[in-house]
């Protein structure tokens, strides 16, 4: 029963999150504090923590047993399960890089992944045959994470086959990296971001000792995990539920049926999901008939939300939503927009992203001199925290470009910081329209046109203008069984935006194309019209 449930959560004891300052520390720690508790839910399978430590130990010992040593990258192409997350936190502890590449990616992507991570192992899951096939030549070993893939070991075989000890905790530095994400790659070839063991936990350890009650956690959550692993939405957002002792139900795929009913049958507690995913989840049946009584709270983030769409989500799970915004070369979330901050009516401030997370500094800064800006004067964002990254796998120069000697971040975003220190993320830098004399901001022209009951999804992009330079392009996905023409679109946005800001034209497209994170890729969208020209801006 869901109130039996409600009844069984109670505050977590004191956790001690300076006693993990390693990934390979999670499961150590919670195998002494609640060794029976569940910590890894998976298709009807529980692993219980001190399984999951004892695991833990034997990939280590295996790894070092198949000649790996420490510092080494170490590949997973697969959709996600419970043995990733053994895969993991071995991986930690041998000292190694884990590097999960994100299972939708072409072929020639994966390839140049692995070949720029140089990973000397590579572990597959059950439906990457072909593709690792075709580019694991270079891979010195691979291993499949379930049976009847090739001839390949299997991963339980191989994991329980070490028969050497794992090595001391103390033999990994916190400063060591201990993940490569490659970033989704919206406007032009992946990077390897390097995260360190600090870099993904002590920021969250900062968080935790503030007063945060969205970001509380208690014996007995559950925390959904169904984003791909590849991303930091997925293997991030893992990381903050194993961190604070909770039971993970991770899943292979974001499936909207299935976890709708997993969000009923296993009690979740806390989830984060993009906002296209809450789109889906909404567009159920059956969602307004669920029980989502035990549901505490949705964080949501990795691309901007449109209003009402965040209203609609409100009042259909009737739980505290909470907003994040960050980036791969950030370990994820690095502001925070606040439950009480959202208002179904509506207010400026769920125009925000939010305020900095503890430990989180952020600044405007112009984005050609780099001179501080006042509030409200939009530029360039900037963040320094212990959570920014070590830097790119191989490449010191673009690293550099990035974060300055003092630690500063450049985001790539266009924002401003408001009197009372919200932060207002206008669009990607790149992204932006310049028209005239005009720069015009995609998601500002997208949040209006977004509230037409006949759209589904809205990306505006620029293309070429003889005189302007650019022009404003709508390129729109219609709700099932929906109607609606260009004039009617643009006459619901003309009273919700300025004139010069308004599309000159719309076109319709039965789907868009996205990065494997779920982004919009506004790249793809823009490439036909710009074709054959020096540069994709005027």
């Amino acid at each position: 029963m869901q109130e039996d449930r409600l009844a069984d959560a109670v505050a977590s004891p004191g956790i001690d999150y300076d006693a993990m300052p390693r990934l390979g520390d999670i499961p150590r720690y919670y195998a002494q504090l609640r060794p029976d508790n569940v910590a890894t839910r998976f298709e009807g399978r529980d692993t219980d923590w001190a399984e999951l430590d004892r695991r833990s130990d034997r990939v280590a010992a295996a790894l070092l047993e198949s000649g790996c040593r420490a510092g080494d990258r170490i590949a997973y192409l697969g959709k996600g399960c419970d043995a990733f997350f053994e895969l993991l936190f071995g991986v930690a502890r041998a000292g190694m890089v884990l590097v999960p590449i994100q299972w939708r990616l072409a072929s020639a992507e994966i390839c140049t992944i692995l070949g720029n991570a140089g990973a000397v192992m590579l572990f597959a899951g059950p439906d990457q045959l072909d593709r690792v096939v075709e580019c694991g030549q270079g891979v010195s070993r691979i291993v499949a994470m379930e049976p009847g893939q090739g001839d390949w070991p299997v991963f339980a075989g191989w994991r329980d086959g070490g028969t050497g000890p794992a090595p001391a905790a103390d033999a990994v530095d916190p400063g060591d990296v201990a993940l490569q994400l490659y970033t989704s790659g919206t406007t032009g070839e992946p990077k390897g971001v390097m995260l360190s063991h600090r870099n993904l936990l002590r920021g969250r350890s900062q968080a935790m000792a503030a007063s945060m009650p969205w970001n509380e956690w208690e014996e007995g959550d559950v925390n959904l995990v169904a984003l791909p692993l590849g991303h930091i939405g997925g293997v991030g957002w893992a990381l903050v539920g194993y961190f604070n002792g909770a039971t993970s139900v991770i899943h292979r795929d974001f499936v909207p049926a299935q976890v709708l009913d997993a969000i009923v049958r296993d009690g979740v507690t806390k989830m984060f999901l993009v906002p296209t995913a809450l789109q889906m989840l909404l567009m159920l049946p059956g969602v307004r008939a669920a029980d989502f009584s035990r549901l505490r709270h949705i964080l949501y983030g990795a691309s901007p939300i449109a209003l009402d769409l965040l209203r609609e989500a409100t009042e259909v799970f009737g739980c505290g939503f909470a907003q994040q915004y960050g980036m791969t070369e950030t370990c994820g979330t690095i502001v925070y927009l606040p439950p009480e901050d959202h208002d179904p009516a509506g207010n400026s401030r769920m125009r925000s992203a939010g305020l900095p997370m503890p430990g989180v500094e952020l600044r405007i800064v112009d984005p050609h001199s780099r001179e501080l800006l006042a509030a409200h004067a939009v530029g360039e964002v900037e963040t320094r925290s212990v959570a920014n990254m070590v830097g790119y796998w191989g490449q010191p120069e673009v690293t550099a470009q990035t974060v300055d000697d003092a630690g500063w971040l450049r985001t790539g975003d266009a924002g401003y910081l408001d009197a009372d220190g919200y932060l207002y993320i206008c669009d990607r830098f790149k992204d932006m329209i310049c028209s005239g004399a005009e720069n015009i901001y995609p998601a500002e022209v997208e949040s209006a046109i977004y509230g037409h009951p006949a759209v589904q999804e809205v990306a505006v992009i620029g293309v070429p203008h003889d005189k302007w330079g650019e022009e404003v392009k709508a390129v729109v996905v219609l709700r099932p069984g929906a109607a609606a023409d260009a004039d009617a679109i643009l006459a619901h946005a003309r009273s919700r935006i300025a004139g010069f800001k308004l599309p000159k034209s719309v076109d319709f497209v039965a789907a868009m194309p996205r990065t494997p994170s779920g982004k919009i890729m506004r790249r793809k969208l823009r490439e036909p019209y710009w074709a054959g020209r020096d540069r994709a801006v005027n």
